[in-house]
């Protein structure tokens, strides 16, 4: 069942719808994310998927592109852009007006027909491809805090590792067997047979087979030098010397 409903009109704002629908599938599931040109199947009638899944959806979204409310077909009853619209009113389910780039302002009620005028009260997000990273994150964050559900499957929280939880990097790990845990509680048994690498029991890193540098003045060379290593910290013992001399 879809729980974000993209609603947009083809030449003005399809574009954004796409995007959204990437992007919004990537975060909470394709399943949860309704577009008319993907979600209908072959040979399923349009009207009736449409009206359907408007009223199952959670949210809908109404990508409003510059020439968004002065479009004719948008006066028209049979324009499907305002069906679906007006079938979320309807059903009590929450428009959120998504304005296209910087220049695109919200309408007002003098700008649409009577029916759409409550949708100028709605409040907008904007997206602009010029600052996509951060949009489609709010316009994402704003979503999950409108349907539970979507919060739910949100994949932005449950990629995040919660406090105190193990987190492990391991590379080149041949014909051996590498375990980490969290925290134990109660009696433990550890056996080992033969190893032939370091065993740490206990809290801290491990570094094994990697480098690890500590401390000021630290070198590493991986591979040939030809020329040595010349290091100077501070002042020259001669030159302390002299300054002492001097005093």
């Amino acid at each position: 069942m879809p729980h974000i409903f993209i609603n947009y009109r083809t030449g003005d704002g399809e574009q954004v719808a796409t995007t959204l629908d990437s992007v919004l599938k990537a975060r909470f599931g394709k399943e949860r994310i309704y577009r008319a040109s993907r979600s209908i199947a072959p040979g399923a009638f349009f009207d009736d998927d449409l009206i359907r899944n408007v009223r199952r959806t959670g949210v809908l979204l109404a990508v409003m592109g510059p020439g968004w409310a002065a479009h004719p077909a948008l006066r028209r009853e049979d324009d499907w852009v305002r069906k679906e619209i007006l079938e979320a009113l309807r059903c009590g389910i929450p428009v959120i007006p998504v304005l296209v780039g910087r220049r695109t302002e919200r309408p007002t009620k003098a700008d649409l027909p009577e029916p759409l005028a409550r949708i100028a009260d709605c409040q907008s997000l904007r997206y602009d491809h010029q600052n996509h990273d951060t949009d489609v994150q709010r316009i994402g964050d704003a979503l999950a805090d409108q349907v539970p559900e979507l919060a739910a499957a949100d994949r932005d929280v449950s990629e995040t590792s919660a406090p105190g939880s193990v987190r492990n990097t391991a590379r080149d790990v041949h014909d051996s067997t590498l375990l980490q845990t969290g925290p134990v509680n109660g009696d433990a048994a550890i056996k080992t047979n033969g190893p032939h690498s370091p065993i740490r029991i206990g809290p801290g890193d491990t570094n094994h087979h990697s480098v690890h540098q500590a401390g000021d003045g630290a070198n590493y060379v991986a591979g040939g030098n030809e020329g040595g290593i010349h290091q100077n910290f501070g002042a020259s013992p001669r030159r302390e010397r002299r300054e002492d001399e001097e005093r």
